[in-house]
This record gives structure tokens, sequence and C-alpha cells, in this order.
């Protein structure tokens, strides 16, 4: 059986496969694209942090018993400076100076005037959480050693022994603070004299 004869220019050639160039799909950025991000980020506002509540007010407490000698009145004055620097009233302020003052007068009246041998006095020194006071309590175990009250109280007012052979302290703390007085001590022998320092408003 004959055929026609092929010719070899009709010979259909396969055509090789086209190599796979890898894209890159990051790291590039076309002229393009760098102004379309541009036009996204100016349309974009600018992210605002969520708002903070403000800090609690709490009330803050410094309380502790000491040797009924000057060296305890001492190192309760130093205290006392130290934890009112933590709680924002900083050295070198008048509300600093002047608490660490009427600290210092109502320590010194209770190892002076309120001595038993063997028996600490005790110091609190406490803030409110509203930051308008500073109240100082001292606290010995002579009841009979009282100061005069200011108030005038029958019941509070006791011999001015006390303020009799150690006025000066008493009466710069009547002048420092915005009110003071004694009373019995509660749950123990003696008094506690105290004292409540007006904060100035901020």
């Amino acid at each position: 059986m004959t055929g026609k004869p092929v010719d070899p220019t009709d010979t259909v050639r396969p055509t090789p496969p086209t190599p796979l160039i890898p894209t890159p799909t990051t790291g590039v950025t076309t002229a393009q694209d760098a102004g379309t991000h541009q036009d996204q980020d100016q349309d974009q506002e600018p992210e605002q942090e969520p708002e903070q509540d403000p800090a609690p007010l709490v009330d803050r407490t410094f309380a502790m018993r000491f040797t009924s000698t000057p060296r305890g009145a001492r190192l309760a004055r130093r205290l006392t400076a130290v934890r009112l620097d933590t709680w924002g009233i900083p050295y070198g302020t008048g509300a600093h100076d002047e608490i660490v003052l009427i600290v210092a007068e109502l320590t010194a009246n209770a190892v002076v005037h309120g001595h038993d041998p063997g028996r600490d006095f005790h110091l609190r020194v406490h803030a409110p959480a509203d930051g308008r006071t500073i109240r100082v309590e001292v606290s010995d175990a002579r009841a009979e050693r009282a100061p005069r009250s200011p108030a005038g109280d029958p019941e509070t007012t006791g011999t001015g022994t006390e303020e009799a052979s150690g006025g000066r302290g008493l009466l710069l703390v009547s002048r420092l603070a915005a009110r003071w007085d004694w009373c019995p001590r509660p749950g123990a022998p003696g008094k506690t004299v105290w004292a409540e320092y007006a904060m100035a408003v901020r």
C-alpha cells in the first residue's frame, strides 16, 4: 500500500514547557503600591489609647510601737517622714515638715510625761482616702499625767501637768494642727493624745 510522501515541514513538533518563574509576593513594593499604601495611611485615623481609670483612693495607716526613750521618739519621727514621702507628701514641703514636727512633739511628750518603765508608746498616723487631713495619735501608759483639753470637756480635761512642764510642745502642736485633744486609751491603761493636720486643697 502506498501513500502520499510526508513533507518534513508538515511535522508538528511539541512545544517545550514554559519554565515557571516564581513571582515574589513579599518584600517588593512598586511605586503604585506605595502610593496606595500612603493613601490608606492618610485615610485611617490614629488609634487612641484607652483611657485608664484613676487609681482608687484608699485609707493609709502607719502604726508602730516604740520604746519610751528619746531614741524611740527619734526613730518614730524618721519613719513617719519616710512614710509620708511614700504617700505623696514629699520631703521639703510645708505639709511634710509640719506633720513630722507634730509627731516629734507628741512622741517627745509621751517619753517625758508618759514614761512607764517597761512600757512602750504607740504611734499611729492615718491618712483618710479623701486626702483632707492627716491624723496623728500617740498613746502612752500614764493617764494621770494628761494635758489640759483644749475643748474644756470635764470628762477629758486633765490636770495640766504635761502642759505645764512641757507646754511649748503642745503650744506648737495647737498652732500647726487644725485641732487636737486627748482621750483615755481604748482597751489599755493610759491616754492617747491626737492631732489632725489639715492638708491644703489641690
